[in-house]
């Protein structure tokens, strides 16, 4: 992967944005096609690694483990490791992870009257 050079303007820009608008804080905690993923599957309880493939099944292994870093390092998922053979590690939302459960069921009842691919209501239920 190529090294991202810090002091480039638009990295500095990012930054700045993120100091200065909240709304451009939590988009970069959130951002990415899988990270509200993620978050939406752990809202319903801890899931083991392979639990959360299974559950975004379009994500490759790469995304899955570096988005899975980036919420750890945000404070947004605990992350359990069991030391066994095969080692099982488990990953749940923290406190700061389950206050955007309400965030979340906001965007799914948003997305209910726009959304294209079907029904929202599998989402809901959960």
């Amino acid at each position: 992967m190529t090294a991202i050079k810090e002091s480039s303007t638009i990295n500095i820009n990012k930054r700045a944005n993120r100091a200065n608008c909240p709304v451009s804080y939590v988009i970069s905690k959130l951002g990415g096609n899988w990270k509200p993923l993620i978050l939406f599957e752990l809202m319903h309880g801890p899931r083991r690694y392979s639990e959360l493939k299974r559950a975004i099944p379009t994500v490759t292994e790469k995304m899955l483990i570096q988005h899975l870093k980036e919420l750890q390092e945000d404070g947004l998922i605990n992350r359990y490791s069991e030391n066994v053979v095969p080692p099982v590690v488990t990953y749940s939302l923290t406190p700061d992870g389950e206050e955007l459960g309400p965030i979340m069921d906001e965007m799914v009842k948003w997305a209910a009257g726009r959304f294209k691919g079907g029904s929202v209501d599998k989402w809901l239920e959960k």
